[in-house]
């Protein structure tokens, strides 16, 4: 049986069965904050309702609610099927992306819209090892990090905002590219990965 691949860290909602290094079905959307009401549907609508071995979720960092409604249906599911559920980075994910359509780059940063008008950012080398801790930066922080090196990603713009030279390509994460992940960088425990501490602090509970 196939992995389901489950990603709403951002504001597409995509969803994918891969089996044995292939795409066997999928389907992505943009929904801006519509993961909720999408997610479930369009795991449904995928062949024999989705049922996978295995549930593959990113756990963030990006959209603090698109990321706890994908990692609640994945586990969700996992209970039900009685099968493993495990997780990956967005920004794993858009570097193996981007490390797909230009397989002649050694390093790659992947840049996610991370509010506040700062980006989440972390670089990665061809193997997807990666080159530093993920950090929510300013563009101008960022683009000070990036030292040369090729962005890709939904921050991308910002970045360009600040230098239209920059090398900078606008991609959001699709979990039917999750099919490049390496086992190592498809083994996080299926809990967010925010990259800050959330805006909002639930009042008399001490931060974690």
């Amino acid at each position: 049986m196939p992995t389901l691949v489950i990603e709403t860290a951002t504001a597409a909602c995509s969803v994918a069965l891969i089996a044995d290094g292939r795409v066997v079905a999928r389907t992505h959307e943009l929904v801006g904050r519509g993961h909720a009401e999408r997610l479930i549907p369009m795991i449904a609508e995928l062949p024999d309702g989705g049922r996978a071995a295995r549930v593959l979720v990113d756990c963030g960092p990006g959209s603090f609610t698109g990321i706890r409604v994908g990692i609640a249906a994945a586990r969700g599911l996992a209970l039900g099927w009685g099968v493993p559920v495990v997780g990956y980075s967005s920004l794993a994910l858009v570097a193996a992306a981007a490390l797909g359509a230009r397989p002649d780059l050694r390093r790659v940063a992947a840049v996610i819209e991370g509010g506040h008008g700062e980006v989440f950012m972390q670089a990665f080398d061809a193997t997807l090892l990666p080159l530093g801790d993920l950090a929510s930066l300013t563009p101008a922080a960022a683009l000070a990090r990036l030292d040369g090196v090729p962005a890709f990603g939904s921050g991308a713009a910002r970045l360009l905002a600040v230098d239209p030279r920059l090398d900078a390509t606008d991609m959001l994460p699709d979990a039917a590219q999750a099919w490049r992940l390496p086992n190592t960088r498809a083994a996080l425990a299926p809990r967010p990965l925010y990259g800050r501490a959330p805006d909002a602090k639930v009042a008399g509970v001490a931060p974690r």
